[in-house]
C-alpha cells in the first residue's frame, strides 16, 4: 500500500495494537494483528467498492450459516483452500522417507472391530473386488511387528457407510488388522471411487464459479499406531484417477500413489494394491518440509 491508504492502515493497525491489554506476546493476539494487516493490506492493494466489501461479508455470512452439527461448512473453506492440510504438514514434520501424514477426513470412526488378516471389509458385497496387501517397516527397512492397522473407504458410489447408515452395513469398509511379525497385513475389499465434496453451499457455489471441482481422486485411509512408533495417518491414491492431479484437499503426495492392478485367477477377476507404510521413530527427529519453512 502507498500514500495516505497506507498510513491510515498503519495507524489503524498501532492504534487496535495499543488497546490490547493482554500479552502481547500471546499467540492469538499476534494471529489477530497479523490477520488484521493482511486484511488491510488486500482492501488496499484491490480497493473493493462498499458493495464489493459487502459482498465479502455476506459470503462469510452465508457460510456461517451453513455450519452446523450435520454440516461444517467452515470446516470446508478451510480444507479446500488448503489451509487444513497446511496445518496438518506443519504439525506433523516426519523425517525425510516416512511415509507423509495426512488428513483424517471427517468420516473416521474409532472402535472399528477388529478382524483377521485376509477378511472382507466390504459387509454388503458391493462393488469390484480388492485384494488388498501391505507391509509397515521403520526408516531402517526392519518389519513393525503387531501394529495396529486400520482402514477405511468410501464405496464404489463414492459414499462412506456413516454417511448412509440406513444403506450400507455397519462398519462397512471397515477394518483393524494386527501386522504379523515380518510387518505384513492383508485384506478383502472392493475398489472405492472418487467422490465430490459439497457444492451446494456457498463454498461449493464460489469455487464453482471460479471452475473450480471440489473432487476427490478414489483412495483408501489407512491409520497405524505402534509401540516406540509416531502415530501415520494416511490416504494411499489411485494412481490412474482422472483426478489425481486436483484433489480438493490438497492431500496428494508422490509418495502416496498406489497402482490397482488387475489381477486374473481361473474363474476370477479382481484388482489387488500393494502398499508399504514406513514410521518414524518417537525420538527420531523431524524435518519440516521446505515448501514450509520460512526465507
Amino acid at each position: 500500500m502507498d500514500g495516505a491508504s497506507g498510513q491510515t492502515a498503519t495507524a489503524m493497525l498501532e492504534n487496535l495494537a495499543s488497546r490490547v491489554t493482554s500479552d502481547p506476546q500471546d499467540r492469538v493476539v499476534c494471529a489477530l494483528l497479523a490477520t488484521v494487516m493482511r486484511v488491510h493490506e488486500l482492501v488496499g492493494n484491490f480497493r473493493p467498492t462498499p458493495e464489493e466489501w459487502r459482498d465479502v461479508i455476506d459470503f462469510l455470512t452465508e457460510v456461517g450459516h451453513a455450519a452446523d452439527a450435520r454440516r461444517q461448512e467452515w470446516v470446508l473453506l478451510s480444507d479446500v483452500i488448503g489451509a487444513s492440510t497446511l496445518v496438518e504438514d506443519l504439525n506433523s514434520a516426519r523425517p525425510e522417507g516416512t511415509t507423509p501424514n495426512t488428513l483424517a477426513g471427517p468420516f473416521y470412526r474409532p472402535n472399528v472391530p477388529e478382524m483377521e488378516n485376509g477378511a472382507n471389509i466390504s459387509r454388503d458385497g458391493i462393488g469390484s473386488p480388492l485384494e488388498v496387501s501391505g507391509r509397515i517397516t521403520g526408516l531402517d527397512g526392519k518389519p513393525i511387528a503387531k501394529a495396529m492397522v486400520e482402514v477405511w473407504q468410501a464405496n464404489s458410489f463414492g459414499v462412506y457407510e456413516n454417511q448412509q447408515p440406513d444403506l450400507q452395513p455397519e462398519f462397512n469398509l471397515r477394518g483393524r488388522f494386527t501386522a504379523d511379525q515380518s510387518g505384513a497385513f492383508w485384506f478383502s475389499s472392493i475398489r472405492p471411487s472418487g467422490y465430490a465434496l459439497p457444492e451446494d453451499g456457498p463454498v461449493g457455489r464460489l469455487l464453482n464459479r471460479f471452475g473450480v471441482k471440489l473432487e476427490r481422486p478414489a483412495h483408501l485411509h489407512f491409520k497405524i499406531t505402534a509401540p516406540g512408533f509416531q502415530a501415520l495417518t494416511t490416504h494411499i491414491y489411485d494412481r490412474m484417477d482422472p483426478a489425481i492431479g486436483r484433489d480438493a484437499l490438497f492431500c496428494v503426495k508422490p509418495e502416496l500413489l498406489g497402482d490397482f492392478r488387475l489381477a486374473k485367477t481361473t474363474g476370477d477377476t479382481k484388482d489387488t494394491l500393494e502398499v508399504r507404510l514406513v514410521l518414524a521413530r518417537t525420538d527420531e527427529p523431524t524435518r519440516l518440509n521446505p515448501s514450509h519453512q520460512e526465507h
